[in-house]
């Protein structure tokens, strides 16, 4: 029989991560572990995703549905053909921890070249927000490393002066040698954002996630029909479940690109669904991890590497945290590697999945 356990940590951020939503430190996660009651030393791992403030399941009876979940299985009354739509982080954990058992509990979840260290996966480098020195200080790191595409979240500072370092950036760089990704969070208004994305444009931008909030589809359809700027929706997707409403959504607002956040949208079958959706009609994508720990993003990283698109993913959070797992994932520059001779250690795991 099924069984599971709940494990909780801490886990500390190396500098502030810092979006148009806010300013976070650390960030709080949950384990579900699955194992089979015959043999309970191999057991499955998998991350509750939840993002503070963004995660639609980021709610007051999280704790306790996820605390049900873990009981449930216990009972043997839980019904894993049936996705947990409203908590998507419980969801992609439940699908994580499951292909993990079934992997002996070896996290090589999608085997391929890259989990045998024989290729890698590339990524954009991610600039966080800060003062304007700040950032350029992330850029000038970023660009030593080798990155040929960086990641910019804008909407904090003051349009100016985002706009200066990005202006600086691109007269050093031309667009032939380096690419750059806008990361709004929905910053702007519906009315200024016709103007800021014509002023962007002088500058070769690749494309800019989330101009404005999500659920103004109308007024996001207008942008992404006129704007100079390709666009890509990104929040936009949350909440979204059935094929139907993915294909009305993406048949209203018509968006180049849309971003695939698997630990947030309910893990990596449900996020294939809008990568068919988004094929049929045309529509550019990436994958990116929001924020988890390496054993979330491990998840992600060994699928996203499945689908072979060749475009720069956002794959890089990993490196965030300062006590982060200690996993095979490895950064090289803009190359995320699986270094198979390296191996996981999960201590430090709260064994009662409580938070003090």
């Amino acid at each position: 029989m099924l069984k599971a356990e709940l494990r909780y940590k801490e886990f500390i951020y190396r500098r502030p991560a810092t979006t148009s939503r806010g300013t976070y430190t650390q960030k709080n996660v949950w384990f579900i572990l699955l194992f089979d009651e015959d043999h309970p030393q191999v057991k499955g791992i998998g991350e509750c995703s939840l993002f503070p403030g963004l995660s639609i399941d980021d709610r007051e009876d999280f704790e306790p549905t996820l605390k049900e979940v873990v009981a449930s299985i216990n009972r043997g009354t839980f019904d894993f053909a049936t996705p947990l739509l409203e908590f998507p982080s419980i969801q992609f954990a439940l699908e994580t921890a499951q292909k993990d058992l079934q992997a002996n509990g070896t996290k090589l979840l999608f085997p391929s070249a890259f989990t045998r260290g024989e290729d890698f996966i590339r990524i954009n480098g991610l600039i966080w927000m800060g003062d304007r020195h700040d950032m350029e200080k992330q850029i000038d790191q970023k660009l030593s490393q080798g990155f040929s595409c960086v990641k910019m979240k804008i909407g904090a500072i003051g349009f100016e002066d985002e706009f200066e370092v990005l202006t600086q950036l691109r007269k050093r760089y031309p667009a032939t040698d380096l690419e750059i990704r806008l990361d709004a969070n929905g910053a702007f208004s519906p009315a200024e954002a016709p103007e800021k994305l014509k002023r962007l444009s002088e500058l070769t931008v690749h494309s800019i996630e989330q101009p404005i909030r999500q659920r103004q589809a109308e007024e996001m359809a207008k942008l992404c029909a006129k704007s100079p700027i390709p666009i890509a929706l990104d929040e936009e997707l949350l909440g979204i479940f059935s094929m139907k409403e993915k294909e009305q959504l993406l048949d209203e607002i018509r968006p180049q690109y849309i971003i695939l956040k698997p630990g947030l949208l309910g893990g990596t079958k449900l996020s294939k669904e809008w990568i068919k959706a988004a094929d049929q009609r045309s529509i550019g994508w990436w994958i990116t991890s929001a924020l988890e720990t390496n054993i979330g993003l491990n998840a992600i990283a060994q699928w996203t590497y499945t689908l072979q698109k060749d475009m720069p993913h956002g794959l890089s959070t990993g490196a965030l945290f300062e006590n982060n797992i200690e996993s095979p994932l490895t950064l090289q520059g803009e190359r995320l590697f699986y270094s198979p001779e390296r191996q996981w250690r999960l201590e430090g795991l709260r064994e009662d999945g409580l938070k003090d």
